[in-house]
């Protein structure tokens, strides 16, 4: 077969010069049916080639089944000989997909000939395959082929009943054969023939007598999907049938009345059968499960519903009610409906255990756009009120009852009518003495049902009210005079056309549109004045239309535009309403009867210009009269069932969000009209403006906010200019004042503040929306969580970082995550959050998997990558510190297996040698706040490693002398990285060198190359050299001299650490370090003279190191007891925890012994350490802990 490239080109040259010409047709692509039939039917053709031939002819016949078929009806003896060669296609094929191929084309060949003697010819054949198949699995696809006949040929299942009923004994065989997918087959096969009235009529019997046991174990025993689906079809189909209901149920009708549940679930396994499939995850087997059951119980309640009952098939359709399917919802409804016309399903208390799972399902149907689904289910729950016995409480809690009313009250409010009709009748089902009978009665929220339902009733017959004429004004003016300078200042609208918005906007802001509306009320009723009235009409209709233009740029805004045109030309003239008369027709409801839109016309008239008139500071008509105008309009909208055009809605929504504050909060009902309109709205942009008291609006009320906050905050921030607020918040980060950041900003942070569900909504936009605005919205969080350190949000919007940390690391590369100009920002907010939990907590879940993907993320970085890096490993140092010990023993071991995060910390801190380099520039604020949090967090991960001895999977290799270079040779180091160098020392010094995490790298000095041999010295302080450990000092010392709180602390507190080190090793150099008379002249350098200036930390730490290693050279017993007399006069209970700390150690150290005391200052060491406060550490203390973030420290 050769086919040509493109056109599949179905003749054969080596087959088709012997073929009559008549077999050929012109087709696209050309078609020779001879070259097709002969070679389907070649012995010698490759499987896959028939499989090719078929293919196309399916296609062809597919888009050309008319010239093809009429070529074939010619000839009756080729057509038998091509569905000859089809079936032996079916009879060879080895695997599915060669079956399906042939089958398909056979199926649309017999339909399309539409001829009954060739259906009779493939049935026939059918029929000897069956017989001739040599096991039940060869004849699978003859199976497969009759059902397919039997879907594609009307009336084929008739023909096989009456002409062919030995196929019966095959699918009897074929349910019986041991291979679910012959099953599935016959089950499906039978479905076909008993859907037919004619067929089922006659295979009754043979289904009571034969089918039926057989057909139920199959049903029960079913494994696979495809077997359940063509069991659930097969049992649909029976149940259409009284009689076949009654075989199938015929052991429980004889236990109808039986309360013996074993008897009654033994004897008949239907039931049992389709609980199995209601309690499968799948709702489609759940969906037909209840299908059957209501197709059952709907040829007689009374007989086939105490099966089901006492099978407990109630309790599982009430636990259905927690989908969110509709189709499932509405079938559980009506079979729990028929189930309601049976005694037994509420003297079993099936109602009692179910009423929570209605009452809860309802309250989220209303939430739904599905009338029929909300009237079937106030349906069933007025049945369940009505026929619920009164000896068995329905409602068994205050909660439930409440929540049964709530529900009730807002399918009243519902509006439409059908549904609200029904919610009437539940409502009198409610108020029956027993159901309200729980004490104490709800009266409050009764009161409340009434009130709507009697409202909900004068709402649906309020006459419309008609409007009064406007009374004409004492004061006398020239009709003709304010003609004459309208109609001038509408000119100026067409002589200089650039101008016209400016125009508008001035004459708008100089409340010339209030002048227009005075005049026509005044001057143009009825047929009055009628050229004053066009002119102020035009007049109106111009700046309007100005100004509408000008405020929204909408899409497709020529179709807007050209709509508003229209309706203010139709509408303008005939609007000739004072001020009060304004407010009665914006609250008028058109007659229902009425074919006239007159009034709703100029109700949207008169929104426009007051739009206009409000946007420009015009507010002639009072705030909280017209929001209360306005809010009548809606419910008449709401009554009425009519849908604003958008820009009409978009006036509405701007008038009511700047008038929201001088009226009462809106209720459900104009709430549920705002609602409905919007869905109703392809694009919420056609309805929105940029104003930041119409986010406050949506963000105000839960209804709105839920459902369309989302898209609101979308375009707030898609069309909000940060360039300022970028600026500020870069300035502000140099100073310590507040920023000026813009009105509308400020007025986001303060709806923020006071709304956490607006939070977790920006959140949602850091994953939903576009970069931009994603990075509007990061910003804003940040500042944000900056200025209200008193919000507590973190538990709130903690989890949400997880799902934006997941989508960033999953949808991006590592080029593309470096380049991200969001994620910095993502890290910066996250570290922020954790900076709220001040106390030590446990960490859950969340909070691993936020440190397993930052981890990662460090690992995907490079050295230079600052601005990812460093709030990231802020993040890592925070996680490791502020947990408890169970926590931190998990976080430690999450840092030390991730590799890549150890390998970039040996990078980022080799960066410290490199800098400053005489020949390159000077690092940034960020790169050096960078390696502060590298050093950090490896002196923390050292510290931790040791304390809990942890698996290392990576070490981190580091020059020892280049380490202690840092320190001595510091060059102008910032403090902050000075102090976290220092922490990395002092955590090595503790751990003698030695640890599993760090490899020391030892350079040989060139001292060491001239003496090979080591200085007994040095090799007991191995592997410092002395004059490294001299030098060390005398820069620790220098450092003091400077200072600076958090350094002196921190140096203080290495040289405690370095001593205790030398005193290990080397007693006499650690004896030398400290007798030094260098340490005397530090210490009085460091006294200021001011009073109490003995009783600083670092002062007292200092003393207590010099005391505990009896260095009395440096310290005397005049130093001492003026300590001493300064800490008596002190008030002990107002010190710092710093200080009140250090001056205990001193003084434990001076009771030790270190040094001879005198009675009397024992005595006062003895009443100071009675009189300071007890030591309560609930945070780490400075020394141990540093947070750095951006480049400005603070201490914990």
């Amino acid at each position: 077969m050769e086919v040509a490239a493109g056109a599949g080109l179905l003749v054969c040259e080596r087959l088709h010069a012997r073929h009559d010409p008549r077999w050929l047709l012109l087709l696209p692509p050309p078609l020779c049916l001879a070259c097709v039939i002969e070679t389907l039917g070649d012995g010698g053709a490759s499987l896959v080639r028939k499989k090719h031939v078929l293919s196309c002819f399916r296609d062809v016949l597919a888009w050309h089944a008319v010239p093809v078929i009429q070529l074939l009806a010619q000839e009756e003896r080729v057509c038998v000989h091509f569905i000859g060669t089809l079936f032996g296609m079916l009879h060879t094929a080895e695997d599915s997909s060669a079956l399906d191929l042939p089958t398909e084309v056979l199926v649309r060949l017999v339909a399309e000939l539409k001829l009954e003697q060739y259906v009779h010819c493939v049935l026939d054949e059918s029929q000897k395959e069956l017989s001739k198949a040599a096991t039940m699995r060869g004849s699978l696809p003859m199976f497969n082929l009759l059902g397919k006949l039997a879907d594609a040929i009307p009336g084929l299942a008739d023909i096989l009943v009456l002409e062919h009923g030995n196929l019966m004994e095959h699918l009897l065989a074929g349910l019986m054969y041991p291979n679910e997918g012959v099953k599935a087959a016959v089950c499906y096969l039978y479905g076909k023939l008993y859907s037919s009235p004619t067929s089922s009529e006659r295979l009754s019997v043979h289904f009571t007598e034969r089918l039926c046991d057989l057909f139920l174990a199959t049903l029960g025993n079913a494994q696979t999907k495809e077997l359940q689906v063509n069991c659930m079809g097969l049992l649909k189909e029976l149940l259409n049938s009284d009689h076949f209901v009654s075989v199938i149920m015929s052991n429980s009708r004889r236990g109808a009345d039986s309360e013996n549940t074993e008897l009654l679930e033994g004897e008949n396994p239907l039931p049992l059968m389709l609980k199995k499939l209601l309690l499968s995850r799948d709702e489609m087997l759940q969906v037909a499960s209840v299908q059957c059951m209501t197709a059952a119980l709907v040829h007689s309640p009374m007989k086939y519903a105490p099966a089901f009952i006492h099978a407990d098939i109630p309790e599982f359709l009430f636990e259905c009610l927690i989908c969110t399917n509709e189709i499932l919802l509405w079938s559980v409804y009506c079979c729990l409906l028929l189930l309601t016309e049976e005694r037994l399903f509420f003297s079993k208390c099936h109602t009692v255990y179910g009423i929570e799972s209605v009452v809860r399902s309802l309250k989220g149907i209303l939430q739904l756009n599905n009338v029929e689904l909300h009237k079937q289910g106030l349906l069933l729950f007025t049945e369940i009120l009505k026929r619920q016995p009164v000896e068995i409480k329905l409602f068994t809690n205050l909660a439930m009852c409440k929540d049964a009313i709530g529900v009730l009250v807002e399918a009243v409010k519902c509006p439409v009518l059908e549904v609200a009709v029904e919610a009437v009748k539940a409502v009198a089902a409610i108020l029956r003495k027993d159901h309200l009978s729980c004490p104490p009665v709800q009266y409050v929220e009764l009161q409340k049902l009434i009130e709507t339902m009697l409202k909900r009733c004068a709402d649906l017959s309020l006459p419309p009210i008609n409007r009064r004429p406007a009374k004409h004004s004492e004061r006398i003016s020239s009709p003709a005079l304010m003609e004459v300078f309208i109609s001038t200042l509408s000119t100026l609208f067409t002589v200089v056309p650039s101008m016209q918005e400016k125009f508008s906007r001035k004459l708008a802001s100089s409340s010339f549109i209030r002048l227009a509306l005075e005049l026509k009320a005044k001057f143009c009723t009825g047929q009055s004045n009628p050229a004053l009235n066009q002119a102020c009409s035009s007049f109106l209709y111009s700046m309007c239309l100005s100004l509408h233009s000008a405020a929204e740029k909408m899409e497709d805004s020529s179709q807007q535009e050209q709509e508003m045109s229209e309706l203010l030309q139709r509408s303008l003239p005939q609007l000739n309403c004072s001020v009060p008369e304004s407010l009665t027709l914006l609250s008028e409801t058109p007659d229902p009867f009425c074919l006239d839109e007159a009034l709703r016309s100029h109700q949207y008239c008169l929104l426009l210009l007051l739009c206009c008139a409000y946007a420009l500071e015009d507010r002639f008509v009072p705030e909280a009269e017209l929001f209360s105008a306005i809010r009548n309009f809606l419910l008449s909208v709401q009554d009425q069932g009519d849908c604003p055009p958008p820009y009409v809605f978009r006036a509405v929504l701007y008038l009511l969000a700047v008038c929201q504050d001088k009226g009462e909060a809106l209720d459900s009902s104009p709430l549920c009209a705002i609602r409905r309109v919007l869905e109703n709205t392809s694009d919420l942009s056609l309805v929105y403006i940029h104003h930041p008291l119409l986010l406050k609006f949506f963000l105000r009320y839960s209804e709105l906010m839920g459902r369309f906050g989302r898209r609101i905050l979308q375009l707030w921030f898609s069309r909000e200019d940060y360039s300022q607020i970028e600026t500020e918040d870069a300035v502000s980060g140099l100073s310590s004042g507040l920023p000026d950041y813009p009105n509308s900003f400020t007025t986001l942070l303060h709806i923020l503040k006071g709304n956490s569900s607006a939070v977790l909504i920006l959140l949602d936009l850091v994953c939903l929306s576009t970069t931009e605005v994603a990075h509007k919205v990061l910003m804003t969080l940040s500042i944000f969580l900056k200025r209200n350190e008193d919000v507590v949000v973190c538990d709130l919007i903690r989890s949400q970082f997880l799902q934006i940390l997941q989508q960033l690391l999953v949808d991006s590369s590592s080029i593309t995550l470096r380049a991200s100009k969001n994620l910095p920002l993502v890290l910066r907010l996250l570290f922020l959050v954790q900076l709220r939990n001040e106390a030590e907590r446990e960490l859950d879940s969340t909070d691993f998997k936020l440190l397993h993907h930052v981890s990662n993320l460090c690992g995907k970085c490079r050295p230079g990558d600052a601005e990812l890096l460093q709030p990231s490993l802020n993040f890592l140092y925070w996680s490791l510190h502020q947990t408890t010990t169970c926590s931190q023993q998990r976080v430690v071991a999450v840092l030390l297996s991730s590799v890549p995060l150890l390998e970039l910390l040996q990078k980022v801190l080799e960066l410290t040698w490199m800098w400053p380099c005489r020949s390159g520039p000077a690092l940034s604020s960020s790169e050096e706040a960078l390696l502060c949090s590298a050093w950090l967090l490896t002196a923390s991960l050292l510290a931790h490693q040791h304390c809990y001895n942890s698996e290392v999977h990576q070490t981190i290799s580091l020059d020892v002398e280049k380490v202690l270079n840092a320190v001595i040779f510091r060059r102008k180091k910032p403090a902050l990285l000075l102090v976290s160098i220092l922490q990395f020392l002092r955590a090595i010094l503790r751990q003698n060198f030695s640890s599993s995490l760090l490899v020391l790298v030892v350079q040989p000095t060139a001292q060491s190359r001239m003496e090979p041999s080591l200085s007994e010295d040095d090799a007991s302080l191995y592997p410092l050299a002395t004059w490294q450990v001299l030098s060390l000092v005398v820069s620790l010392q220098n450092l003091l001299v400077q200072k600076d709180l958090l350094l002196s602390q921190t140096v203080v507190t290495c040289l405690e650490v370095l001593m205790e080190y030398l005193h290990r090793r080397n007693q006499g150099v650690a004896l030398h370090v400290v007798s030094q008379p260098w340490n005397r002249f530090l210490l009085f350098t460091l006294l200021d003279g001011g009073e109490n200036s003995f009783l600083r930390p670092e002062i007292l730490r200092l003393m207590t190191l010099f005391v505990r290693y009896r260095s009395s050279d440096i310290i005397s017993q005049s130093e001492i007891s003026q300590i001493l007399q300064e800490a008596a006069k002190a008030k002990l209970a107002e010190l710092p925890g710093a200080t009140s700390y250090a001056l205990r150690l001193f003084l434990l150290q001076l009771q030790s012994g270190s040094c001879e005391m005198e009675p009397a200052q024992e005595g006062t060491i003895q009443t100071l350490l009675e009189s300071l406060p007890a030591r309560t550490r609930t945070h780490l203390s400075p020394q141990d802990m540093v947070y750095p973030f951006a480049g400005h420290p603070s201490l914990g």
